[in-house]
């Protein structure tokens, strides 16, 4: 199988061949997930630290049912209240688990490439897990996966990034693997919600909803990230679903097949119209929950074959890893 890195940091440094592998085992993970017994034991002996510095249910609990379903030991560090606010320092954090010995760590963290230089200092391997506004690359992946399997390909598509571009690390995530697996990407937004340089990114701009949708064979909703925002970027929630809020009118402009995606949580009535976030005819988000599960568990498992190969080389060059 074709996949080289040590950690998941981001899906810039992944070439489209690692993307395919990492899809491929994904499907396999799909498929161990609906059985009776959702059980493996390819992470046994192995120890996952999910450390968490800003919350995420969702992505959290992805991870944790991920790991155990795979036979990890599994252990979540809530960092919002731990000694981390007392004044410690990431290279602090670093050395402290270091000496605990985990094998997987998965990483969330309000700044961004906090993660990249955790990965620098820890002795195991590493996901992003999301960073500030840089990446998240398990979400662009689960995307890619509930994309391929609703539209039989992963190539070649119109796909409509809607909302707040600026301040979504998994827009930018999805802007570089969509890229790479050459499809047309339009990014459809107020201009005060589009990145600085958004020119340069070699997408479709639109501030026009319903001219940005023409054709699209994926609508990908984001959420408005609020948390990330200091004035004011939208003039009203209702103002902003009028314009750039997903309704069955705007849909309409889509391709007849177009699926329907949002990251969640969701504002329903203001990013999306809760009818058609619930067309089970249209939106695929229950889809991507579940291939959040299933993304995350082949992520874990090509890590941690190539952690075993690493340390094995060490240990037989007499190298301590």
């Amino acid at each position: 199988m074709s996949f080289r890195a040590r950690h998941l940091l981001g899906i810039d440094h992944l070439a489209p061949s690692e993307i395919v592998t990492l899809l491929d085992l994904a499907e396999e993970y799909v498929a161990l997930n609906r059985r009776t017994v959702k059980h493996s034991d390819v992470l046994e002996g192995l120890t996952q630290i999910n450390m968490f510095f800003e919350n995420s249910t969702r992505t959290q609990s992805s991870f944790e049912l991920a790991g155990k379903r795979l036979g990890a030991d599994v252990m979540n560090m809530s960092m919002q209240n731990s000694s981390v606010k007392k004044g410690e320092t990431l290279i602090d954090t670093a050395l402290t688990l270091n000496a605990m010995q985990p094998d997987l760590l998965v990483v969330r963290h309000p700044n961004s490439g906090a993660v990249n230089l955790l990965a620098e200092k820890v002795k195991c391997a590493v996901i992003n897990a999301g960073d500030g506004r840089h990446e998240h690359p398990t979400q662009a992946l689960l995307d890619a996966l509930t994309i391929r399997r609703a539209k039989g390909r992963l190539q070649r598509l119109t796909v409509a990034i809607c909302g707040d571009i600026a301040h979504s690390r998994v827009a930018r995530s999805n802007l570089i693997l969509l890229g790479k697996m050459e499809n047309r990407i339009r990014l459809i937004g107020p201009r005060t919600l589009m990145p600085s340089g958004v020119a340069d990114f070699g997408c479709e701009i639109y501030e026009d909803m319903r001219e940005g949708l023409k054709g699209a064979d994926v609508v990908m909703m984001l959420r408005l990230q609020r948390e990330r925002m200091d004035g004011g970027f939208i003039p009203s929630e209702r103002e902003y679903f009028h314009r750039w809020g997903l309704d069955a009118e705007k849909l309409a402009l889509a391709a007849p097949d177009a699926i329907v995606m949002h990251p969640g949580p969701m504002n329903r009535g203001v990013e999306i119209d809760g009818t058609i976030a619930d067309d089970i005819n249209r939106s695929v988000i229950q889809d991507q929950v579940e291939m959040g599960v299933a993304v995350r568990m082949a992520a874990l498992d090509l890590l941690a074959r190539n952690l075993r190969a690493d340390r094995g080389r060490a240990a037989a060059g007499g190298v301590m890893v």
